[in-house]
């Protein structure tokens, strides 16, 4: 009996081995390109509008063997993120107090709406967005096409305030120059699957 029993075990065992090694061979996993990514900081402040580019990023989204998207995570060094001006770039810093929070994370929690035409995406996320410590859920709307096997484009924007994350907006110039509560993020990134992109 004891015999049998470690017998099941086994075969459940393996069968759970095999069936995830399955999925790990139909699952697409994609990650950010750093040569196609392109994402912007918009914002005001009582003297002059500003823009800040995010200059690295990382990510990497898992597709199911229909294409769906399962999971997907960015992380975006606060350092990364430069606005030509030292001075912004220093009150970011502060306002993030970036050496506690060296980084920005979003990670997918669900896929609300998904339309696809052709090979045109139009798609709707939920996702949990880390900023100064502090996490939030979003939601992301986003249209995208995949030109090229392995290769999917996504384009979007999302309005986000400082306070919403306990974030005090940053001023300068002994306050006389006073940044905005709300800023717009926005981003153009393409997730590959670099073996897949690569056979043409």
């Amino acid at each position: 009996m004891k015999t049998t029993r470690l017998s099941s075990i086994s075969r459940v065992f393996a069968l759970s081995i095999a069936l995830a090694s399955c999925f790990a061979l139909n699952a697409q996993v994609l990650k950010i390109n750093p040569k196609s990514f392109n994402m912007t900081i918009l914002g005001t402040t009582n003297v002059h509008d500003f823009k800040s580019k995010v200059t690295q990023a990382k990510g990497e989204a898992i597709l199911n063997e229909g294409k769906v998207l399962q999971s997907l995570v960015v992380e975006i060094p606060v350092r990364s993120i430069k606005s030509g001006e030292k001075l912004m770039d220093t009150k970011t810093y502060e306002t993030f107090d970036v050496d506690k929070n060296p980084n920005i994370t979003f990670k997918l929690t669900d896929v609300n709406s998904l339309h696809v035409d052709g090979n045109q995406v139009s798609v709707t996320l939920s996702g949990n967005l880390t900023m100064a410590g502090v996490t939030r859920k979003i939601s992301l709307k986003s249209t995208g096409s995949s030109d090229k096997p392995g290769v999917y484009e996504f384009v979007g924007s999302v309005a986000l305030k400082m306070t919403d994350f306990k974030m005090n907006p940053p001023t300068a110039m002994l306050g006389l120059m006073k940044v905005a509560d709300a800023i717009t993020l926005k981003y153009d990134v393409s997730f590959e699957n670099p073996q897949i992109a690569q056979v043409q």
